[in-house]
């Protein structure tokens, strides 16, 4: 016997270091050839390493959550003698998908769901050469968190098939399955009632702990100063349930973002200081003639900034076709890393949930931040005479250093223009 080490390979684009965010083995556990070892995580993409040989885990180089350098100890596996081995683990695949909610693979469908616990998961894999295994394998391969569900619907996960890498199942791999054979989650047993001093305990890792790190970091650095104005949105609220009403299903659903979209551009052409990325340790202010809207997006693991580039070329249906085709490769893990870099002016919005006011936090190096409070039907003085009208706040959050109250307030109205008369939409 002896033993193959296997390193942190070179992910490319400059990365000297990852982050651990998850482990698929353990010490003393039999390996199969291609089978994933671990999750790192690089700039909020992660990705599976494989293993590039078959034997046993003998030592494991890191904890989750500690950062590892390129090039560094990853695992020990123990092989026979003779055995074939590459040299180094096999490279990732080019273009890694955001970390979202695990897609999760299934252990045993008799694990119970306390076993989830043992081995996290953060973020979602990238597949490095799908590949089909049989549903009647002898051993079947699942991440924690896929087979807690599996046992909560009752499923075999050896009848499962799957599609991820070395036969891995997948968190989709078992809903389908779940689907077609109709099985139904298990009524969960009653849970004691928690004592007073009972605490959860949750290690911050991957996607979760790139956010926390950018927010601190953006308040850090920037001195934020929040512009909050109302606006009267029924001329344009009624102009885009005509054009849905008129086009159908024939072009893309219109919600607000599309025109706020088309606002932003419109206004940054007076006040490119907006539409902008500050380089604070150069002191460097760069602005920017096109306009690549970040569109800030939930998503199962976390928030994520996905990119609407060159908004300026976007007509409404566009725009909207292509925010939703966005929002959904975010949501799913499957946006790549061009996707989630280079806005330089970021649209935020809670939808219904969104409140009267917010204090959005700019998406550094950014120098604005656009936030979408809700839609109310409210009373409002027209010509003398109070109405009812459908108002809705824009919470606006600026760099004061770089960008003058005065700039910040007049961009608002400007955009509050638009809205309360949509025709100026179609005339810039």
């Amino acid at each position: 016997m002896s033993v193959h080490v296997i390193r942190v390979p070179d992910l490319g684009e400059g990365i000297a270091e990852v982050e651990l965010v998850a482990w698929h083995v353990q010490p003393g556990e039999a390996i199969a050839e291609d089978q994933g070892l671990a999750d790192v995580m690089t700039d909020k993409a992660s990705v599976e390493i494989p293993s590039p040989v078959a034997g046993k885990v003998l030592q494991l180089g890191g904890e989750v959550g500690q950062m590892l350098a390129v090039g560094s100890e990853l695992i020990r596996i123990e092989i026979e003698d003779g055995a074939a081995v590459s040299t180094s683990a096999p490279a990732p695949a080019a273009s890694a998908a955001p970390a979202a909610a695990p897609p999760a693979a299934p252990p045993a469908a008799t694990t119970p769901p306390s076993a989830a616990a043992a081995s996290p998961t953060t973020g979602r894999k990238t597949d490095i050469a799908p590949r089909a295994a049989a549903p009647n394998a002898a051993r079947t391969i699942a991440s924690p968190a896929v087979r807690a569900r599996a046992w909560e619907l009752g499923v075999d996960l050896q009848q499962v098939p799957a599609t991820g890498t070395a036969g891995r199942i997948t968190r989709a791999d078992l809903e389908a399955h779940a689907s077609r054979s109709g099985a139904r989650p298990l009524q969960p047993a009653r849970a004691a009632a928690p004592t007073a001093d009972e605490t959860e305990t949750i290690k911050i890792v991957g996607l979760r702990r790139r956010i926390a790190q950018k927010m601190q970091e953006s308040k850090r650095r920037i001195p934020h100063f929040t512009y909050v104005e109302e606006l009267d949105v029924t001329e344009i609220e009624s102009l885009r349930g005509h054009l849905n009403a008129k086009w159908g299903d024939a072009r893309a659903h219109l919600t607000l973002l599309p025109f706020l979209v088309r606002a932003v551009v419109l206004a940054a052409r007076d006040f490119p200081m907006v539409n902008a990325r500050f380089d604070d340790e150069a002191g460097v202010l760069t602005r920017h003639r096109a306009v690549h809207v970040g569109i800030a997006t939930q998503t199962p693991a976390g928030l994520v900034v996905p990119v609407l580039r060159d908004a300026q070329a976007h007509d409404l249906w566009s725009s909207a076709a292509e925010i939703a085709r966005l929002a959904e490769s975010a949501r799913s893990g499957k946006a790549v890393r061009d996707e989630l870099s280079g806005s330089t002016i970021t649209i935020t919005s809670l939808g219904r949930l969104g409140g009267i006011a917010s204090t959005p936090v700019i998406n550094h190096p950014e120098v604005a931040i656009v936030g979408v409070n809700r839609v109310a039907l409210r009373p409002a003085v027209r010509d003398g005479a109070i109405v009812a009208r459908q108002l809705m706040n824009l919470s606006s959050s600026f760099d004061h250093r770089v960008v003058d109250g005065a700039d910040a307030a007049a961009f608002v109205r400007r955009l509050r223009e638009h809205f309360e008369h949509p025709a100026t939409l179609f005339v810039g």
